[in-house]
């Protein structure tokens, strides 16, 4: 079937966010007297949520007493500061706008929740191109239940069998594979030191956004 669109997950994939929450954690020991900690960090659990990247900012069990206090002022300050750094990955800029040329539309698919998502859409000019998003807020299940990828192929009256998602974790393909979509898996992404995402079952793996020129052709030319 021809590729009629093309789906993102939000963070590691469409957008790098991390200069955001390796800022707020920074600050948040800096505020404290407490040294700065290697962004890689906190970069290597972007993809386990403000848990994760509270944890290991503080080097702290989440099951700790004070720990529940640091996530929810994470988050507060996150809702303000979402997204000063955050930008598009190099090439992401140049994959749209082809993906727009061949008539094609996109649109995201993300397990960060729309008080979050759609600001920072608003904020990058990506809102208004963009044809679909979906946010937990959104669905019973979030990723890795098909459940939310289904939702936007429904909202967008397209088969999921002509629609192509692109994420740079497990969960990601698993919900595409699951809904019928074509899935691709992102090495450049918020990818653990201890993952493959060749060990995912993605129909294509790519290191670069631009590298998805290549897969778009195939799909277009039913190749």
């Amino acid at each position: 079937m021809r590729l009629r669109a093309v789906l993102f997950d939000m963070d590691g994939t469409l957008l790098d966010t991390s200069p955001d929450f390796i800022a707020i954690c920074q600050a948040m020991l800096a505020e404290r007297g407490l040294p700065a900690v290697d962004g890689k960090l906190i970069h290597d659990v972007i993809s386990g949520g403000a848990r994760a990247m509270v944890s290991a900012a503080f080097a702290l069990s989440p099951d700790a007493p004070e720990f529940e206090a640091l996530r929810l002022e994470f988050l507060e300050r996150y809702q303000v500061g979402c997204a000063v750094h955050s930008h598009l990955y190099e090439g992401m800029a140049e994959l749209l706008a082809d993906i727009e040329k061949a008539n094609l539309i996109w649109g995201v698919v993300t397990n960060k929740p729309v008080r979050f998502a759609e600001p920072i859409m608003q904020q990058l000019g990506l809102a208004e191109r963009c044809a679909v998003l979906i946010c937990p807020d959104h669905v019973k299940n979030s990723k890795p239940d098909p459940e939310p990828l289904l939702l936007a192929c429904s909202k967008l009256d397209l088969d999921p069998a002509s629609v192509l998602f692109v994420g740079d974790d497990l969960r990601d393909i698993e919900s595409g594979r699951d809904a019928g979509t074509k899935t691709a898996a992102v090495r450049y992404g918020y990818i653990h030191p201890s993952d493959n995402p060749n060990h995912w079952g993605a129909d294509v793996v790519v290191d670069r956004p631009l590298d998805l020129r290549k897969v778009l052709d195939q799909a277009l030319c039913g190749c």
